[in-house]
């Protein structure tokens, strides 16, 4: 409950003031940086205890470990664009066409602060609702699953089958 009053909380700063998220972590760590520069000033004056901030380092192997990560995500992602590129996938160029068009629509709906909200509400709430609800919901999505493949099949009979008996009977005649 309190990562969602402070998730709307910070969209309504964001929304009504007009900051942006990037001048709002850039003010703050401003002002963290000058609050520990002027204590670390003031402690040398008065003869105190610098404050205790931590020495902060990364190893080689988590570097590593994370580049390695990065480059397998990024050569799968270039294959995968080069096999649609060269015409090899089709299934996965519709895939990524209509992932293509729904963020397009989502874009034009919505601003970027706003959908960022949106997503940490359902992300927060739809495990809640669903482990509450989860044996109608699991119905619901069955039956749902059996209507979709019922359409599908009316579909395929209908569309698709002549489609490709068509392309058939033209390949024949050529």
């Amino acid at each position: 409950m309190a990562i969602l009053i402070i998730t709307l909380a910070s969209w309504v700063m964001f929304e009504r003031s007009d900051y942006t998220l990037l001048s709002y972590v850039s003010n703050v760590l401003l002002l963290l940086l000058t609050i520990l520069f002027l204590w670390a000033k003031s402690a040398q004056i008065l003869n105190r205890p610098t404050p205790p901030i931590p020495h902060l380092q990364l190893s080689e192997e988590t570097i590593n470990e994370f580049a390695t990560i990065i480059r397998d995500r990024t050569n799968t992602f270039l294959s995968v664009s080069h096999d649609i590129a060269l015409g090899k996938d089709p299934k996965m160029f519709v895939k990524v066409a209509a992932y293509l068009v729904l963020i397009s629509v989502i874009g034009s709906l919505t601003d970027f602060r706003t959908l960022c909200y949106t997503s940490i509400i359902v992300a927060l709430t739809v495990p809640v609702a669903y482990e509450r609800y989860e044996a109608y919901v699991d119905s619901s999505l069955i039956k749902g699953n059996v209507k979709l493949k019922k359409l599908y099949i009316r579909f395929d009979e209908k569309f698709i089958k002549k489609v490709k008996n068509y392309i058939l009977e033209k390949n024949k005649l050529s």
